[in-house]
């Protein structure tokens, strides 16, 4: 039987697609995925419809003359950055509840915060890759449009958030998840650009909420949740040849199927090299697009409200 957070269980037929697909994570050190597929599918394909279907027609009847005579590659940014916002909305209200209402959150170690599990942060980490994924297909579907830095923000956050269904730190995978906040304020800047209103009060009002945010979650935030994980990896690097098993969820869900899969392979004498090397250079491109960014986003909003403020004073 394989265990489930909520309490209750779950069969596990090795020759049943559950089964089978069950030892494929177990063996690729992906325990939680199992308990969690649904809700990257789902997310996925609701991103897909969003982009697809839904925004093309919600912004062809609501913004007919604006939508309509925008050029294709255009259209296509459009409808992106209307699938980002909501996603953006969603996740960040999901994470923000997590952070607040788990209780297995509060007065935690460094074990804690790098293996322990909960259902609610896998949740998060569940539908934030079905996005990232939806993310990366679609950065590769239109790289002529979206350019190389959505594609290697895409594959950074997928390779962070799947590296969650070990799992390991989901607590701070949650943390994370909060770079979002300032993605609506991105997108409506974006939005007011096409409506017209660039320059305007309200864009400058919204690039005010956009720097404060962006460097508030991204750079601030970002940067010490960034400084807490390293210090709790150099903690659990220290704790090499206790014969402690690491990852003890994959050696409970190991221990109580019914599938053929060494216990032996999810104990470490040494933390995982491997892991670690991956989770450091994606966060390092995030942190570095970031930053990126933050820069680009200064010198665009100086640059139109300084030839605003010109303009007024001929």
């Amino acid at each position: 039987m394989l265990s489930t957070d909520g309490g209750g269980s779950v069969p596990l037929d090795p020759m049943t697609l559950h089964g089978s697909f069950t030892r494929f994570c177990l063996q690729y050190h992906l325990a939680s995925l199992p308990l969690h597929v649904h809700q990257v599918l789902i997310a996925f394909l609701t991103y897909e419809v969003l982009f697809l279907i839904v925004a093309p027609a919600f912004s062809l009847v609501f913004l007919p003359q604006t939508y309509g005579k925008l050029p294709r590659r255009t259209k296509t940014n459009w409808n992106v950055r209307v699938t980002s916002f909501i996603q953006a909305t969603f996740i960040c209200y999901q994470a923000l509840r997590v952070i607040t209402q788990d209780t297995s959150r509060q007065n935690t170690d460094y074990d804690a915060r790098l293996w322990a599990y909960s259902r609610g942060s896998g949740d998060a980490q569940a539908f934030a890759a079905g996005y990232f994924l939806w993310d990366v297909v679609v950065s590769v579907q239109h790289f002529q449009i979206l350019g190389p830095t959505s594609l290697i923000h895409a594959l950074s956050a997928l390779m962070i958030t799947s590296l969650g269904f070990r799992p390991f730190a989901n607590f701070y995978g949650v943390n994370f998840v909060l770079y979002e906040l300032s993605t609506p304020f991105l997108n409506i800047h974006w939005f007011l650009d096409k409506l017209g209103k660039a320059g305007g009060r309200y864009q400058l009002w919204n690039g005010i909420c956009l720097i404060i945010t962006f460097f508030g979650c991204r750079l601030v935030w970002g940067t010490y949740q960034t400084i807490n994980l390293m210090a709790d990896t150099w903690r659990a690097w220290g704790d090499v040849g206790t014969g402690k098993c690491l990852d003890a969820f994959m050696t409970v869900r190991a221990e109580g199927s019914q599938i053929a899969v060494p216990v032996q392979d999810f104990c470490y004498d040494n933390f995982p090299s491997g892991l670690l090397l991956t989770y450091i250079i994606s966060n390092t491109l995030l942190s570095g697009l970031n930053v990126y960014w933050f820069g680009l986003m200064l010198k665009a909003l100086g640059r139109r409200f300084n030839k605003n403020v010109d303009k007024k004073q001929e």
